[in-house]
């Protein structure tokens, strides 16, 4: 099955945080695709000014049905929190 839709997570995350993001990203990224419907794709992206996730799915109903699971609001959105500088921006797109 290939992605159908994208949801990216781009936090501001200070540099001396960043391994326990990673290590939120890693603890739930088997979950994530095992557990989650229509997860297909998560990577975790670096960058000097921000860090993101890119999570593939099979649609977007399934992307936006992500955000309100209780794997996202109780565990990897309660890890990640008070690692940001303000709030996340989150985007979904749809592949042409």
């Amino acid at each position: 099955m290939s992605v159908k839709a994208y949801l990216e997570i781009t936090m501001v995350i200070d540099v001396a945080n960043r391994p326990a993001a990673a290590k939120v990203y890693n603890d739930y990224r088997e979950p994530f695709l095992k557990q989650i419907k229509g997860a297909l794709t998560k990577e975790l992206l670096i960058r000097d000014e921000d860090v993101q996730v890119l999570h593939g799915f099979d649609s977007v109903e399934s992307a936006k049905a992500y955000l309100e699971t209780d794997m996202f609001k109780n565990d990897v959105f309660v890890g990640l929190q008070p690692l940001w500088v303000g709030n996340p921006d989150v985007k979904i797109y749809s592949v042409a």
